[in-house]
Order: structure tokens, then C-alpha cells, then sequence
């Protein structure tokens, strides 16, 4: 039999997941399989019973809304996830065990990582939306030393996301429209240091309203990371472009979770060289 790891979700066909172990698999030469699983919340317990008894299910990746539903369904759950509040990996140990972590964290601070190395002398990011994805942004970004700013519709949420996963008491919670309108704000302009615009929101995402934000609010400098896959060039970022902002895209957070979880279901790091053959595939 051929050992398989999955991608589980409600709904699922969107995601790229498949696509990107599939490639992983057949660059290395491997003869393990990665598919994708519909799993409605009602059929969660069923499902994980189901793979505990199988023999060849080397563990799954999680996408909404089953992050933190499946938590109390494993054995374990690495100290990270547990800190998260969610798990986006699941992964059976030699002892048949099932273990839950969460790469989103890593995944969002891959293509960060030459700027993070180096020292500022202040840190802050505006991030946009305090649904799922915002614990591990959350998190990420204050474990690197960030003053944090959280909006979200309901501001109450975001300050108690704050309380509970943001480290020090310098962080703000808004309201999601306070970045819309124009601002005459002089931001402080000085080299050193590092300003992160972040949409956390499935705002922008095709189907869904347009992201409300005025980039007066963006201090000079900023790097806009939107984590929308769908489209992946989504309006805020081309208009972060056109104004002469770096940006970064959802499928560098993607990726970059998906090659922490490939190494803990099949053993062996990904061919990340490969990046910019699969980033050219999963955008056709």
C-alpha cells in the first residue's frame, strides 16, 4: 500500500495543497500520495477514528473550520500549537499516536526572515482581521519583538486575542474600518526601522468585499503581506506596489507551512529549490 498524507476541510476543493505535495513527491522521486479529504464538521471524530486504523495515513493538514475543533480529538499537542490555539497539522508517530502543531507560524514568518535577522530599532505591524489566521500571525510576529496593532470589526475580539496571545501590553486593538479613511499622520520616517502592513482578512479574496484601507495609514518603508491566495495578486497588494511598497503574497505563507509539514509526514525536507517552478504552477 501507498503511504498518503491529506489536506481535510469544509468546503476543500479549493485548496492548493494537493498540488503542492504532489510536486514534492515527484521531484524526490517518492511513492507516497497526498489527497484531499471533504470533512464536514458532524463527520470530524468519524473521520479521525477512521485514520487511526489505518495503517498507511501518515497524518493530515487542517484548514477551516477545523483548527481547533480537532484539538481534544488528538493524543498530544505540540507546545506551539498549544500556545496558537490551533492545529493545521496532524501528524501519526511511529507509535500509531497522532501529535497536533501548527506550521502557520513558521509558514507566515518564512519570507520575513532575511528582514528579521537584522536589528531595528523599533518593530510594528498593522494587521488586518482577527479571525483563524490571525492567532498564528499574532503570535509569529510577537515572539520577533513587534508592538503589535489588531483590527478587526469587532475590536473587543481583537483585544482579547491580544490578551491572551500577544506578549507585553504596548499592543492596540481598533476597529477594522479605522484604516479606511485618509489620515494626515506623520509617521516616523528614520532608518532601522520595520513596518509590516498584514491582511489577516479574507477581505480581497475573489467573492468576497474589497479590503478597506487607505495607505496614508502605512508608514514609509512598510511591507504589505497579504496571506489571500485567491487571487493571489489581490487589490491591496497591487496598489502597495504601484505606491512603491514591497509586498509579499499568500503563496509564500502557503508554501513555507506546507514545507514544515511535508518533513514531518514523509521525513525528508522538500525540494525547496524548486520554488519558482511550483509557484508558476499553482498560479496557471
Amino acid at each position: 500500500m501507498t503511504a498518503y498524507a491529506e489536506v481535510i476541510g469544509d468546503p476543500i476543493v479549493q485548496s492548493k495543497s494537493p498540488a503542492i505535495h504532489k510536486f514534492w513527491l515527484g521531484q524526490l522521486g517518492l511513492p507516497h500520495d497526498y489527497r484531499a479529504a471533504h470533512v464536514r464538521p458532524d463527520e470530524l471524530a468519524d473521520y479521525i477514528t477512521a485514520r487511526r486504523a489505518d495503517p498507511d495515513w501518515r497524518g493530515c493538514n487542517v484548514t477551516m473550520p477545523h483548527k481547533q475543533a480537532i484539538m481534544p480529538l488528538l493524543d498530544a499537542i505540540d507546545p506551539l500549537a498549544a500556545q496558537v490555539g490551533a492545529v493545521n497539522t496532524v501528524v501519526r508517530g511511529a507509535d500509531g499516536k497522532l501529535t497536533g502543531y501548527n506550521t502557520d507560524v513558521g509558514g507566515f514568518l518564512e519570507p520575513l526572515r532575511n528582514l528579521l535577522a537584522q536589528k531595528h530599532h523599533f518593530r510594528m505591524a498593522r494587521i488586518l482581521g482577527a479571525g483563524g489566521a490571525a492567532r498564528a500571525i499574532v503570535s509569529a510576529l510577537s515572539r520577533q519583538g513587534f508592538v503589535l496593532v489588531l483590527a478587526a470589526r469587532d475590536p473587543a475580539k481583537a483585544r482579547a486575542l491580544l490578551d491572551e496571545l500577544a506578549s507585553g501590553n504596548d499592543h492596540h486593538a481598533v476597529d477594522l474600518a479605522h484604516f479606511a479613511p485618509e489620515t494626515d499622520f506623520e509617521f516616523d520616517d528614520r532608518e532601522g526601522l520595520l513596518d509590516l502592513i498584514v491582511n489577516a482578512s479574507p477581505l480581497g479574496m475573489a467573492g468576497k468585499p474589497p479590503l478597506a484601507f487607505d495607505f496614508s495609514h502605512a508608514p514609509p518603508g512598510s511591507v504589505v503581506y497579504d496571506i489571500v491566495t485567491h487571487p493571489l495578486d489581490t487589490p491591496l497588494l497591487v496598489e502597495a506596489r504601484k505606491r512603491g511598497f514591497p509586498t509579499i503574497d499568500g503563496l509564500s505563507m502557503l508554501i513555507g507551512q506546507a514545507g514544515e509539514a511535508f518533513e514531518k509526514f514523509f521525513g525528508v525536507a522538500p525540494p525547496r529549490e524548486h520554488d519558482a517552478e511550483l509557484r508558476r504552477i499553482l498560479t496557471q
